[in-house]
């Protein structure tokens, strides 16, 4: 009988520079595919929280994982998640913060992660928006 849990293998190949925050691949099995809309750091008012990029990552995250939990999944299922910024800079300076912010939110299961550059966002407050795949049961 096979196991119809969904599991998810991090990759990371040791001839490809080692992997910080993030998972160079990630193998995703099971039965549910979850696809979770780029979240910003907006509050249950529909308002921009946060004045610092570290602020709204915070608020970003918090947001995607709620939509996560809601459907059963554990920030463990992330196979995939993009994270688009205004301040690609910004980003690296606080990359150290912006870590710890994940590890104390999502854990150490990194997912297939990238980070990109965009001019702005929908909110033109936003400084950060986040989205992901994630497998479940």
């Amino acid at each position: 009988m096979t196991d119809a849990r969904p599991h998810v293998d991090r990759v990371n190949p040791p001839t490809l520079s080692p992997p910080t925050g993030f998972s160079h691949a990630v193998v995703a099995t099971g039965t549910r595919l979850v696809l979770l809309a780029g979240q910003t750091a907006l509050d249950t008012d529909g308002k921009i929280v946060g004045d610092t990029l570290p602020a709204q990552f915070t608020q970003a995250l918090t947001n995607l994982l709620t939509a996560l939990h809601t459907t059963g999944g554990t920030p463990a299922d992330l196979a995939r998640v993009t994270i688009y910024t205004t301040d690609v800079a910004a980003y690296r300076t606080h990359a150290r913060e912006l870590g710890h912010i994940w590890r104390d939110l999502a854990g150490r299961d990194y997912p297939a992660m990238a980070v990109i550059g965009v001019v702005r966002l929908w909110d033109e407050e936003a400084l950060v928006e986040i989205d992901g795949m994630a497998m479940l049961p």
